[in-house]
């Protein structure tokens, strides 16, 4: 029987037990989602109206479409509306449920980015280290950590580039690619940069494929369970985990709309840290609530995350470090990710000021959950958002959109 242990360190690592053991790494276990948020921060004004807003999107568009997954919208501790729908795998077997964890692909970049910052925080890794720190045999001079964190690395995409060397090389014979995979085909063939590093945006998976790595060289454990160590753990991400080739057999399946049919692993599959987190709504509700807490990351590397950092064109989209944004002339700034591998299609929308969590996660395939995101205009001022709601609901949302409209503005 493990017994409560004194900390006298004054080391900034939040241990935690894990396996009867605690953790060395570097982890959330600083914040306690129970105490982010006051009664007072749950509380919405108008919730009635926005609730049969929500309500009604997620008939029309989601039942209306035979849409399969999971979906929720949150205010702080707050659940204002969630559904689940369809099933993970096929023959019409296991229904999603709040406990089914679902591919949410590349909104697995803001996790993966978070575990980084946290390794920032606590000195592991520095900002402007180098990738040839880590790989000294890396042939890209000038390529960051930031640059990877905020896609402008100039690097080129894995998913790509390995289908142009001549003659094939080794690692494709294989049944599943890995991220060592990825780094040994670029420091051996060198395929050409797009672009030089921090020279403009290029939204890239190769770049968090090797954030994955820097993880586990700097923590020394492979990325499935230092990312549970340092972040699904502590923040009680209970059933969510890193697909590996084990879950093949068990992991919620996506699938192709028409049938449906599953839709088939392919080699790129277990590449991890730009996708491949599997979790739930309530889950990822967890993490977005941690992130809410003023001690998630230090203040300024906080501010750091949600600052736009590819401003060569004008624009109302933007990205910053493990979040996509749209920063508008009116001063709101709406961040968020999405994500899309095979069949999954999915939106985590962290609404800032507001304290607001949408999530909607896609197991079949349909661009449609994206256009829960528009629902971020009934809790702050995001004019395309307006406009993209009555667009995707039509006449049916006039009404509503009536009462939503007339509601106090909350990230102002």
């Amino acid at each position: 029987m493990v017994g409560l242990i004194l900390l006298t360190s004054c080391k900034k690592e939040i241990p935690f037990f894990h396996h009867k053991e605690q953790t060395t790494l570097p982890n959330f276990g600083n914040v306690d989602i129970k105490d982010v948020f006051h009664r007072k921060d749950n509380k919405q004004p108008n919730e009635d109206s926005i609730a049969a807003v929500i309500d009604e999107y997620y008939k029309t568009i989601w039942e209306g479409g035979n849409i399969w997954g999971g979906f929720l919208v949150a205010k702080g501790d707050h659940i204002l509306y969630e559904k689940y729908s369809g099933f993970a795998q096929d023959n019409n077997q296991e229904p999603i449920s709040k406990s089914t964890p679902l591919h949410v692909a590349s909104i697995s970049k803001t996790i993966t980015a978070m575990a980084v910052m946290k390794l920032i925080e606590a000195g592991k890794i520095g900002l402007n280290d180098e990738v040839s720190k880590f790989f000294p045999n890396f042939p890209y001079q000038g390529v960051t950590v930031k640059s990877l964190l905020t896609q402008r690395s100039g690097l080129p995409k894995y998913e790509y580039f390995i289908e142009k060397i001549e003659p094939q090389p080794v690692e494709l014979s294989k049944k599943f690619l890995t991220n060592q995979d990825v780094l040994n085909m670029l420091i051996r063939y060198k395929p050409e940069a797009a672009r030089p590093p921090d020279t403009g945006f290029m939204y890239c998976n190769t770049n968090f494929a090797l954030l994955a790595l820097i993880i586990e060289k700097v923590t020394k454990t492979n990325f499935p369970e230092a990312m549970h160590q340092m972040v699904f753990e502590p923040l009680k991400m209970k059933n969510t985990y890193i697909f590996q080739e084990k879950d093949t057999l068990t992991a919620a399946k996506s699938f192709y709309n028409r049938g449906p049919k599953v839709h088939p692993y392919d080699r790129l599959d277990l590449i991890y840290g730009d996708k491949n987190v599997f979790t739930t709504p309530r889950d990822l509700l967890n993490f977005s609530r941690a992130m809410y807490a003023p001690n998630f990351l230090r203040a300024d590397l906080m501010k750091m995350v949600f600052e736009p950092y590819s401003n060569e064109k004008p624009g109302v989209n933007n990205y910053g470090i493990g979040f996509r944004m749209k920063v508008y002339d009116n001063g709101s700034k709406l961040t968020y990710h999405t994500g899309w591998w095979h069949g999954t299609n999915s939106v985590f929308g962290h609404l800032l000021g507001s304290n607001v969590t949408i999530i909607a996660i896609g197991n079949k395939f349909s661009r449609a959950p994206y256009s829960a995101l528009s629902l971020a205009s009934l809790f702050g001022n995001y004019p395309m958002e307006v406009a993209r709601l009555q667009k995707t609901m039509g006449q049916k949302t006039d009404s509503a959109n009536a009462s939503a409209d007339s509601l106090p503005v909350d990230d102002e």
